[in-house]
């Protein structure tokens, strides 16, 4: 599990191409500083595990699943990713409960600066679109950050307002329109709406 709260910025440094799968060498020298083989890291959103570390670097294979349904795949050697390790027992949930699992990728759709944060507004698939509320919680690229509005039609977009902290110690402060994120709704949503589908279906038989 994950808060969503990034730790650092790291930075592709090889990609291996593995047939069905490619294996990531990604540096990180805050992330790698307790790191062991089998740990959880999430990078971009995506919890990963790694195979091997040393030097401020680990490597972590990618399967055709996580490539298929989020932006790891768009990843080039030289670009930056956000880090995160695993949360432990007992630590501040300084975030929301992130698990690391993509749900899906959205798209920016424009950026609006301020005098002290930025505006950023991000498409994303109409079956995500319900999970989202006002200021609710949702994770980009492996951020945690606050939902400020919700459009479901004709196209759902959602936006989020990031901080001067947010833009410069995340990816965040460098994604350009048209660039592809990976969204992460709040699990909480998808259980309520699960017990609230089976307590019907019982009322119903």
């Amino acid at each position: 599990m994950f808060t969503g709260l990034v730790e650092e910025k790291g930075t592709i440094t090889a990609i291996e191409q593995l047939g069905d799968s490619v294996r990531l060498t990604i540096s990180g020298p805050i992330v790698t500083s307790d790191a062991q083989h089998g740990d959880s890291i999430s990078v971009n959103g995506c919890c990963l595990t790694v195979m091997a570390q040393g030097d401020g670097t680990f490597a972590a294979d990618v399967m055709q699943e996580s490539l298929d349904k989020t932006s790891l795949g768009d990843l080039a050697v030289g670009d930056e990713v956000n880090l995160e390790r695993a949360t432990k027992a007992g630590a501040r949930l300084g975030g929301h409960i992130v698990q690391g699992h993509v749900d899906g990728t959205g798209t920016i759709l424009d950026r609006t600066p301020s005098e002290h944060w930025e505006i950023v507004r991000i498409a994303l698939p109409a079956d995500l679109a319900k999970y989202l509320v006002d200021k609710g919680s949702v994770t980009v690229d492996g951020t945690s950050l606050t939902v400020v509005e919700v459009v479901d039609a004709p196209e759902p977009w959602f936006s989020v307002s990031l901080i001067p902290t947010t833009l410069s110690d995340t990816t965040l402060g460098g994604k350009s329109t048209g660039d592809r994120v990976n969204l992460e709704v709040d699990i909480l949503a998808k259980y309520v709406e699960r017990l609230l589908g089976a307590r019907a279906e019982g009322a119903t038989s």
